[in-house]
């Protein structure tokens, strides 16, 4: 029995929680998680942005206007940094909100290789939580509680650092 993807788990983990948008920016970081929701979960529209600033403020206005999380994807730095504003605007109005940043490999971590960056440290003071998945059998559970928080007491917003997976 072939183990399932991380982008295969976070895609069904995205349609357990109800997710019907995804808006995005594409990004080599992230692309395996946008093909596995293409594939395999047809009820969630993605939504192709030109720029992640945009594309955040987006996701915000979504989540301030339904009550539910809206869901970005970004690449690594350029992308994170571009997403920011986004973010903290869905912290200062309390706006549910899930931003996926893509990352580098773990083995290139910490090696100012192809523009990572501890994404934590940044996104620390603008919101609620801020994780990364490093252990694929963890998806569910890092999933679960990104929404979990982006919605109770004061909603607001959740970043979810995902590090590529070899050969994805």
């Amino acid at each position: 029995m072939q183990a399932r993807a991380g982008s295969e788990i976070l895609a069904s983990a995205l349609a357990r929680n109800a997710v019907d948008l995804v808006f995005h920016v594409p990004g080599e970081s992230f692309m395996s998680v946008i093909d596995a929701l293409s594939r395999n979960h047809a009820a969630i529209k993605l939504v192709t942005c030109r720029h992640e600033g945009s594309m955040a403020v987006m996701a915000e206005a979504y989540g301030k206007l339904t009550g539910r999380p809206g869901v970005a994807f970004v690449t690594r730095s350029p992308g994170a940094t571009n997403a920011a504003s986004g973010v903290h605007t869905a912290f200062q109005d309390s706006s549910p909100m899930i931003l996926f940043v893509g990352q580098v490999r773990r083995s290139l971590m910490e090696r100012e290789a192809f523009m990572s960056y501890d994404f934590r440290q940044m996104f620390a003071p603008m919101t609620k939580w801020v994780a990364q998945i490093d252990d694929t059998s963890r998806i569910p559970e890092f999933i679960q509680r990104a929404f979990h928080l982006a919605m109770s007491c004061r909603k607001g917003p959740v970043v979810v650092v995902l590090p590529e997976e070899p050969g994805a």
